[in-house]
């Protein structure tokens, strides 16, 4: 099933469904688009009907030019399911997506049968001169990017992957790791649809007024926390507040990773993934 569009909250969104069996939605993260789930879109549609789509602000969805909040977010996911008239789904959010993942569990728990969490966090940990600064950082990546893709994406490999992973895609970027991307599909995605200055600010507007710490625990969904070691994006420390807070939840976590685990341990993630939701 290729790309299509629903109408969500006077805006369209762009979505796409493989496989059959029971839903599994992905939200994607902070900047990124609905192709960032190429090391989980194939194998778990062997398993389940995946449906990956773009966020407000994101990839070929509409991009309206307002501030947004999570819980935008977490209405227009509802309003997807209810487009493809879906009651119950799985749903797994890695980064920014995990934290729309934890908004839509509080707010709509019934639409929910398990869920997963991937390198996320329960608040925006910084004050509003750490947003600025993040704001800031994402645009300069942004007009890198549009510069030079590949060095912009070997600079943001530093923060993602081992050294040891990185060092294997800059030797060859042309290089198929785990049957499922190459260095270079990566640039490619990178550059695909990307999330402009006017669209960092308004998803970032989202980050600075999240916080759902004291509500996490109300969700009493099975939940599993995957996190990672080396993630200094959404650290490991924060994961395991989000445990805490959560009374039905698993944490599990990815060694000597960063952010970019779900991509460098393809295989190890979508087997927990997997594991967790067929039990």
């Amino acid at each position: 099933m290729g790309k299509n569009f629903a109408k969500v909250n006077d805006i369209k969104i762009c979505y796409e469904i493989k496989g059959v069996g029971e839903p599994l939605l992905l939200v994607h993260g902070f900047g990124s688009e609905k192709e960032s789930w190429n090391a989980q879109f194939e194998p778990l549609s062997k398993y389940f009907k995946v449906i990956r789509f773009d966020n407000r602000g994101a990839g070929e969805t509409d991009r309206p030019n307002e501030p947004y909040l999570m819980e935008t977010f977490a209405d227009d996911t509802a309003g997807l399911l209810d487009h493809l008239k879906i009651e119950k789904t799985h749903i797994v959010g890695w980064s920014l997506g995990g934290m729309i993942v934890q908004q839509f569990a509080i707010k709509y728990p019934e639409r929910i049968r398990k869920i997963v969490l991937i390198n996320t966090l329960p608040q925006w940990p910084g004050e509003e001169k750490g947003l600025e600064m993040y704001k800031k950082n994402q645009i300069d990546g942004y007009h890198k990017k549009m510069e030079d893709p590949k060095k912009a994406f070997f600079d943001g490999a530093k923060l993602n992957y081992s050294r040891k992973f990185r060092k294997k895609m800059e030797e060859n970027p042309e290089k198929v790791f785990h049957g499922l991307f190459s260095a270079q599909d990566l640039i490619d995605i990178s550059v695909l649809h990307p999330a402009t200055p006017q669209d960092i600010k308004n998803q970032a507007h989202a980050l600075g007024k999240y916080d759902v710490l004291g509500q996490l625990s109300e969700i009493e969904n099975e939940t599993l926390i995957i996190a990672a070691e080396k993630d200094r994006i959404t650290p490991l420390t924060m994961n395991k507040v989000i445990h805490k807070q959560i009374p039905n939840s698993k944490l599990i976590v990815i060694e000597k990773v960063g952010h970019g685990s779900p991509r460098e341990k393809a295989p190890t993630v979508n087997q927990y993934i997997i594991d967790f939701l067929k039990k």
